[in-house]
Formats: C-alpha cells, structure tokens, sequence
C-alpha cells in the first residue's frame, strides 16, 4: 500500500487501525463487495469492507448446506482480500440474518479488521464471545445504527452486559441505498436528514467515552458522493464517511456489467423506494422487474434458504436473495440493483484508485476554500 501524497483528508483511526483516508466502502449484498473491491479500496488506503450476506447463493450451494457455506465462502473471501492487501478489511454482516451468529464467528476466526453490525440491532453474539468474553475480540465491532436513541440502546446494553463499548459507529441516513433503517413516511422528512442525525449520535456517543479513553469515531453515511461532501460532514463532527454508490461504478466492483450498467443508464427519477419481502422500505433502481412486482404480479418460488429473520417468504411476491443474486450476475429481467440516491449522478466506471484520487481532490479544494474564507472572516 503506497502513502498517499498532497492529502488534506484526515487520517480515520479506529482502536489501533488507522486508515489514511477517512472513507469506508459501504458492504453491499448480494455479491456485490467482495475481496475484489474491498482489497482494491483497502489498497487505496481507505477501508474496504466484504458484504457476507447471501454468498452461498453466489455458488449455488443446496439448502441444506446454506449455512455452512456461508461462513465458509466469508473465510474464503476474507483470505483472498489479505493475500492482495496489507490494508483494513471489514465485513458487514445483517444482524437479520439467520445465521448472523455463524457470521460473526467466522468472521472473528477470521480476524477481519473490523465488523459492521446493521440492519436491527446488535444485542447478541455467538456463545464463545458473549459475555466478558467479547472484550476478548480483537476485531474492531461497530454497529450501524440511524438515530442517537438506537446508539445509546446497544452502548448501555454492551457496556452492562459485555463490559465492552463499541470501538466506532456509522450512522447511516436515508439516502442510502439498500435496505433502510427507517419508516417510508420519514425517508423525505428533513428532520431525518444525515445532516440532522449526525450531531444527534455523535452526542449520544459522547456521554459513554471518559477523560483518558480512545475516542469513539462516528462515521456518516448515506448520499456521501463527492469529496466536497466528505469535507462537509468532517466539518459537522463526523469521523470519516462511508459510501456505497460510487464503489459500484468501478473496475473493481464484483458485480457485473450488466450490472454496473443499471447505474450508468438510470436517470433521477428511476430511483425509487420499494417494500422490500424483508419488511423494510429500500431504494432501487427501477426496472421492469419492479415494474411487474408494483403491478401486483408474483414471481413464484419456493424459499430455498430462509436467510432472513424477518421475511415473510410465505406471502411475498418475490424471494429477495434470488433477486439481488440474478441482478449481480447480470439478468436484470429476474433482479434489480439497489443503489444510493445519488446514483443517477453516476457516468462512467473507473478504477477505485481513481475514484480516491478524484474524491481527494475534491476534498483538498473544499479543504482550500473553508480555509480561505476562514482568513476573509478573520480580516472583516
């Protein structure tokens, strides 16, 4: 990993990681941040993260060997991310999953750099690592959460049940894309803007560090697309930032394609919010396939995994994971991509090395132009 030169973005330190860049690639499921472009970004100096949900559905493994696979092929994937980097490698993994247990346990076997806990809270681990016992775990474990009051539950909780804090957290806001943490009706509601949920949880975390104690970095994400807005939410307090859209939209990125395509040819107003079979709203891109499902016409299927807690696969029109999977692998006509808001802004692919270096260029003349004003303030 090469040191990056004319830098002005702050170095992002997490326990006793510290990244050169303060930016985290977002995990996106299924199949879509692999080794591939978590190594490639964790290279670059900023974090790359593997998505762990759905990897047996990747590789076709049966269904009686779903689970099994699945914490195997996260071993794999996290072996062949280190073989290509000495970098920070993380892995997200759904507290929704049903095997979010195994997960985590392969993950820590593993000794991935860091874990990213989201989609419900993370209240619960595997039997070896409850308890005390999880201050023991040298990953770094940091949850996702969407508001100050959902931080400051699971700090109490961990601190009073495993004597142990979170090492950071990310506050994810609702342009982000994927599944969301929060009610349809609060989605285009300003007072959930990322904006208005960062200095919330950066003062949730606040009252759980002491005088002495490393601090606990709070990072921002959801609708972060430019270097500018990097530098912007830097400005508001955040730690470092975390971005999925403009990930996908390069070389690296294990999705196909066909694929990366469906960011390329999307205008502003194919991004849509669906409803999600997992009982949470979501932002796609749209497509005839959703088209069909908002029509009211079913895909038929027999659930194979039941990867997700919360799924009603009995009524649903459609298996997710079967969805999202055929979309990674290009048949857009059986699947769809999720995507930021902002992805419509996406015109062409690139390399990750060229997408850090153009976000701090970005954020170098953000960097310039704060520190100018500052200096025309100071002379009034």
């Amino acid at each position: 990993m090469e040191k990056i030169y004319g830098n002005n973005m702050p170095e992002l330190t997490i326990g006793n990681l510290t990244a050169q860049i303060p930016v985290i690639q977002g995990g996106m499921g299924v199949g879509i941040s692999l080794s591939g472009l978590a190594s490639a970004v964790a290279e670059q100096g900023g974090i790359g993260v593997i998505s762990s949900v759905g990897l047996s559905t990747i590789y076709d493994y049966d269904k009686a060997h779903y689970k099994e696979a699945n914490a195997e092929l996260l071993k794999q994937e996290i072996r062949k991310a280190r073989q290509k980097t000495s970098g920070i490698i993380g892995v997200n993994i759904m507290v929704a999953l049903t095997d979010y247990k195994d997960l985590v346990k392969a993950a820590i076997e593993e000794q991935a750099d860091i874990l990213f806990l989201g989609a419900g809270l993370p209240l619960h681990f595997p039997k070896e690592y409850s308890g005390e016992n999880l201050k023991k775990v040298k990953s770094k474990l940091v949850p996702i959460v969407s508001s100050g009051r959902a931080a400051t539950l699971i700090f109490k909780y961990w601190q009073k049940n495993f004597d142990r804090l979170p090492d950071a957290v990310v506050v994810e806001g609702p342009k982000a894309g994927g599944h969301l943490g929060f009610k349809k009706e609060q989605i285009s509601n300003p007072d959930y803007a990322l904006e208005n949920l960062i200095p919330d949880v950066i003062e949730a975390v606040s009252k759980f560090t002491t005088f002495g104690e490393n601090k606990i970095p709070v990072i921002a994400a959801g609708g972060i697309y430019t270097g500018r807005d990097i530098h912007k939410f830097i400005n508001m307090g955040a730690d470092g930032v975390q971005m999925g859209t403009r990930f996908v939209a390069t070389h690296e990125c294990d999705a196909s394609d066909q694929f990366k395509d469906a960011y390329l040819k999307c205008s502003e107003k194919n991004i849509m919010i669906i409803q999600s079979p997992v009982g949470l709203p979501g932002r796609a891109i749209r497509n005839t396939f959703l088209e069909e499902v908002s029509r009211g016409i079913r895909k038929p299927f027999k659930c194979p995994w039941k990867c997700l807690l919360t799924c009603d696969f009995k009524n649903t029109p459609y298996c997710i994971a079967k969805a999202l999977t055929n979309a990674r692998i290009g048949r857009m006509l059986e699947g769809f991509a999720f995507a930021g808001a902002n992805a419509y802004r996406v015109d062409k692919i690139i390399s990750v090395k060229q997408l850090i270096n153009s976000l701090i260029e970005e954020y170098n003349k953000a960097f310039l132009n704060s520190i100018h004003l500052q200096k025309l303030e100071f002379a009034m």
